[in-house]
């Protein structure tokens, strides 16, 4: 059994948005044996443009029951059925997060028919439902409205159905024919498979639908043998559009796993739906350590700049913290440009004066620092911390610089390295090889690989041994949070 839904929703983020119409369409196999359509009350207002697109207004689910006045409909409508619909993970996503919110966990089976179609009918200029239907002939009344849309995803559903079974009746009868001419008499003319037609199981069927609910998870145009075949390894990987153009890079320890968890999760907006049906093809680069596979994954999307990777994806650091030692001996923080007007070289880079200000508020907050030495409060006397009881008075001169410094090192140290130059050596991507990544003077060079047998003396060995990489915020964050956690296999070597 098979229960064919549509719903016509408040948005696209199941998160946030609410159902405002829900269409089930029962199918047993053989055709519809029931259906059931209801407006839903959401409880909130709809949005004007959701209204333009589907016709429902506020007034029409004003006195339309509400989710958890139908919920217990849609279980046994459902109950042992097939989840089928087009783009499935969206209209399933939005029921288990409606029956989460009432504390019932809603759990089946699912069918995409986006996927199916893709299979069975291939060549289709689009699998969109509404394009899709018109190109094969399925009438769509009331497009974007649940009934309209789930009975022409049932007619759809019904005509993949005997697509299997019209090509397992032919070959029933081609072999059962076959059987014949071989028993019939020399001479005969051979029997032709001309209106004839068989009543048994279609096990092309079976395997068909069963295929379909197994690859449910999977985008439209990604292969369950392209997903088998990834490396349980350490690596980047990279998600391509049907263009080849890359929308997304990641990394993982075990890509194989990292990219089924991506398929398994439920859909969150309709940009995540978006973005995974644009998913046609995945390749990857192995790194062997972890690390590298962060600093390059970190690279890439500063290179590439994906569209679907919203974090790291700045190339450029304007702002940053600097340090500068008065005349009077106090340690000084303070933000800046981080530019070639600047010959200094920050602390750590960031991506505008804003978020530099706003960093060194944070330090100055947590290490109890004088706003008035980070240049944060313009004054000639103490600075406002300093009249509210919460700075020691460097400002007025009556904290001695050797206690004050000792803050602001302790601040300078939650933001630097814990060494000024070091290698991370670590595995390779092959086990005749090992990593390298090289820290100089408290700035990143860069990772690169090096056979098990390289010996070297110096930090210059290590630096002509790697490949050249930008530094800045992200990579010196990834390289700080990294070597500040034992990582089996790998050790820091220390230099100066």
């Amino acid at each position: 059994m098979y229960a064919i839904i549509d719903l016509e929703t408040t948005g696209g983020q199941p998160a946030n948005d609410r159902i405002t119409e829900l269409a089930i369409f029962v199918h047993d196999g053989q055709r519809v044996v029931d259906s059931y359509t209801t407006l839903v009350n959401p409880g909130r207002a709809i949005p004007p443009f959701i209204t333009q697109l589907t016709g429902i207004t506020n007034d029409m689910v004003a006195d339309a029951p509400r989710f958890h006045e139908v919920a217990r409909k849609v279980v046994e409508m459902t109950e042992g059925c097939v989840f089928v619909a087009h783009n499935v993970r969206f209209d399933y996503s939005f029921l288990k997060k409606e029956f989460a919110d009432l504390g019932y966990n809603y759990s089946r089976k699912t069918l995409c028919t986006v996927r199916l179609s893709r299979s069975l009918i291939p060549g289709q200029p689009s699998y969109s439902l509404g394009k899709l239907c018109q190109n094969i002939g399925i009438p769509l009344e009331g497009r974007h409205r649940a009934a309209g849309d789930a009975e022409a995803t049932a007619i759809l559903f019904d005509r993949l159905l005997r697509i299997t079974q019209e090509s397992d009746a032919e070959a029933n009868a081609a072999d059962a024919l076959a059987q014949v001419d071989a028993l019939a008499p020399a001479g005969r003319a051979p029997v032709t498979t001309e209106g004839v037609t068989s009543k048994k199981p279609s096990p092309r069927r079976v395997a068909a639908m069963a295929q379909a609910i197994k690859t449910a998870l999977l985008p439209p145009l990604i292969t369950p043998e392209k997903v088998a075949a990834l490396p349980q390894e350490t690596g980047v990987y990279y998600f391509h559009n049907e263009a080849g153009e890359v929308i997304y890079v990641g990394k993982s320890i075990n890509i194989y796993k990292r990219i089924q968890q991506h398929f398994a999760v439920d859909v969150k907006s309709r940009k995540s739906l978006d973005f995974k049906n644009s998913i046609a093809d995945i390749t990857y680069e192995l790194t062997g350590s972890e690390l590298v596979a962060l600093l390059y994954e970190s690279h890439l999307i500063k290179q590439l700049k994906p569209a679907y990777n919203r974090a790291q994806r700045r190339s450029v650091f304007p702002a940053g913290i600097y340090l500068k030692t008065d005349d009077d001996g106090y340690k000084r923080l303070y933000y800046g440009r981080a530019d070639a007007r600047n010959l200094e070289i920050p602390i750590i880079a960031l991506g505008n004066q804003y978020k530099a200000q706003g960093f060194l508020y944070h330090k100055v907050a947590k290490y109890n620092l004088c706003q008035k030495l980070c240049g944060l409060y313009k004054t000639e006397s103490s600075c406002f911390a300093y009249q509210v009881h919460q700075c020691q008075g460097a400002c007025v001169g009556q904290e001695p610089p050797e206690s004050y410094n000792q803050r602001v090192d302790a601040a300078i140290d939650s933001i630097t390295y814990e060494h000024e130059s070091f290698v991370v050596i670590g595995t390779g991507r092959r086990a005749t090889e090992q990593s390298l990544v090289v820290i100089e003077n408290g700035r990143y060079v860069g990772f690169g690989y090096v056979d098990e047998t390289f010996t070297a003396r110096k930090l210059a060995d290590f630096r002509d041994a790697v490949k050249h990489y930008a530094d800045n915020k992200d990579v010196q964050q990834i390289i700080r949070q990294y070597v500040r956690t034992k990582h089996k296999g790998e050790k820091v070597k220390v230099f100066g």
